[in-house]
């Protein structure tokens, strides 16, 4: 298959342009006030809009390429109108940032989990509605994201399946094209506050450390969201003058933060100093306006398609988590499977597996703190202690760059005290039970880090140069960003002779389609099998039938 990079830009536009477009329609349709929110956030709700449609249409179809065109027809009508009628200047700048980007978008290697679990599952949903246990097949697809949903829409004519990684890119672009606008409002209204100097650190920090989009996965997405999340309660509780956008805009970060990682979930509590504050404010209205808003039914259905989804997959509303798991199903993972593999995911992100390593008695190793020692040594002393250097390299530049010994009269953030307690919690979490950064833990100590810096940057008094700069910092930031990836291009070039002028598609090979293969092997040769082959009688233990019209595939009961 050969492509040209022509064709690449024009199908990339297009689907950020659709993604707009369903913003734009979205925000018509729930009544709200588009004026208060700028294209990177209709950008999010037009993501919001299409997983919704995503996991609705595919109960009963699969997603191929005329339901898809159809989808993104609507996309592109309302962006054109949008474009037309409202603000050109805005699209065009949007646009320009995308244009940025795009080079991170062009890729030949992609993440090994990718071709295991993340390209299958996609492309599964462009070739079949809903199977009922298809979990048994791939122990990926048993965590599902709604990245998967969301990148099977934009399985099209011409590109195929070489936009399966786009949803990544999608998310990264809207949320630092936010940040960007965060810190232009902040140079313009001269309000050097909290708000501004977060943003800065989140968009360097996202340029700079996740400039590769395929290592994003579907973990680095609800990462760069949360980002964002905190900044949008800092604000709702402190500045928002608009709080109905503003419910908008946190339901759609959280909507969509959980929906691309279950376990995420957790993070809910985040929005516990929301609740409070209204409460001693008296200002009940804002409750009820929580729960009278549009959007926020649309958020509990897209909560609930999520965890609908996980059920027919495995039989749990939250793999492996087996509290949530129901074994009488006949679809569903036996419980004391789910128990094993809770206990090696749990092995693995606490250094107690990897491809050169197995930790003699896995069960007592990953009992409190016997795994610490051994984690500090394989783990810590490596990846994380890396990553500490380096965040604390960018947020002394920024330091230095705005350091002033003059005081202002300082400005107390609502909730700031309870986040720190909330982010202590939720480190505990994370160390206690899953102590990698790929799980929550880049975030975290972020965010740890990067609000106090903030905190003390916003109560001094800046001098003129602020402009020039912010400006300065940007500009860094993206050569970094540009130098990382032109570097990347470069050794994938030498590596694998990847020249994206001519072909920049990345690679695909027999292995991501394995399961879509052994799924049509199954249902064709079920009753033709020899049965003293290894790999029949592998088929043969899983049995196939129709029920209500889905396909359900099920294990054989053992004697």
């Amino acid at each position: 298959m050969s492509l040209n990079l022509f064709t690449f830009i024009i199908f990339y536009f297009f689907i950020i342009n659709c993604t707009i477009g369903y913003g734009y329609l979205a925000a018509k349709i729930v009544k709200i006030d588009y004026k208060f929110l700028n294209q990177s956030f209709l950008g999010l709700i037009g993501i919001f809009t299409l997983l919704l449609i995503s996991y609705s249409s595919h109960y009963f179809i699969k997603h191929n390429f005329f339901h898809n065109f159809i989808i993104l027809l609507i996309g592109i009508i309302s962006s054109s109108y949008f474009f037309f009628i409202e603000k050109k200047k805005e699209i065009f700048k949007i646009n320009f940032f995308f244009l940025l980007l795009f080079i991170s978008f062009i890729i030949f290697k992609s993440h090994d989990d990718f071709s295991y679990y993340h390209f299958p599952y996609t492309y599964y949903i462009t070739q079949s509605k809903i199977i009922f246990g298809i979990g048994n097949f791939n122990h990926g697809f048993r965590t599902p994201s709604s990245l998967f949903y969301l990148n099977s829409l934009f399985y099209l004519p011409v590109i195929k399946y070489y936009f399966f990684h786009v949803g990544a890119t999608l998310i990264m672009g809207f949320t630092s094209y936010h940040f960007l606008y965060l810190i232009h409002k902040g140079l313009k209204n001269k309000n050097y506050n909290k708000i501004f100097f977060l943003s800065l650190l989140f968009f360097m920090f996202t340029l700079i450390f996740f400039y590769r989009i395929a290592e994003h996965g579907t973990d680095r997405s609800a990462q760069i969201l949360i980002f964002l999340l905190v900044i949008e309660l800092l604000i709702i509780i402190n500045f928002s003058k608009n709080i109905k956008e503003n419910i908008v805009k946190i339901l759609t970060i959280l909507g969509l933060v959980i929906s691309l990682k279950s376990f995420y979930v957790l993070y809910l509590v985040l929005t516990i100093p929301v609740f409070y504050y209204f409460l001693i404010d008296k200002k009940y209205i804002n409750i009820i306006l929580i729960f009278k808003s549009y959007y926020f039914y649309c958020f509990l259905f897209l909560f609930s398609n999520v965890l609908f989804v996980n059920f027919a997959n495995s039989g749990c509303l939250i793999y492996p988590v087996s509290l949530t798991c129901f074994d009488f199903f006949s679809w569903s993972i036996p419980l004391h499977e789910v128990s094993i593999m809770n206990d090696w995911y749990e092995q693995w992100s606490k250094a107690g597996a990897n491809p050169n390593l197995r930790v003699e008695n896995p069960q007592e190793y990953i009992q409190y703190f016997n795994w610490v020692d051994n984690w500090f040594k394989e783990y810590f002393f490596t990846k994380v202690s890396d990553f500490i250097l380096g965040i604390l390299f960018l947020t002394l530049i920024i330091f230095a760059s705005f350091q002033s010994k003059i005081k202002k009269p300082s400005f107390t953030h609502k909730g700031e005290r309870f986040i720190y307690t909330i982010l202590l919690f939720l480190l505990f979490e994370w160390f206690y039970n899953h102590p990698a950064l790929r799980y929550g833990g880049y975030q975290l100590l972020c965010l740890l880090l990067f609000l106090p810096v903030s905190n003390i940057l916003s109560k001094r008094v800046h001098d003129k140069n602020i402009f020039f700069k912010t400006n300065v910092l940007l500009i860094i930031a993206l050569t970094v960003f540009f130098g990382r990836n032109i570097n990347r291009l470069i050794n994938e070039n030498d590596k694998y002779n990847f020249n994206p002028f001519s072909n920049p598609v990345y690679r695909i090979t027999n292995n991501n389609f394995r399961l879509q293969n052994k799924l049509k092997e199954i249902v064709n040769n079920k009753d033709h099998c020899d049965s003293k082959n290894i790999q029949c009688v592998e088929i043969m233990s899983i049995n196939v039938k129709k029920q209500s019209g889905y396909k359900i595939f099920f294990r054989e009961k053992k004697e």
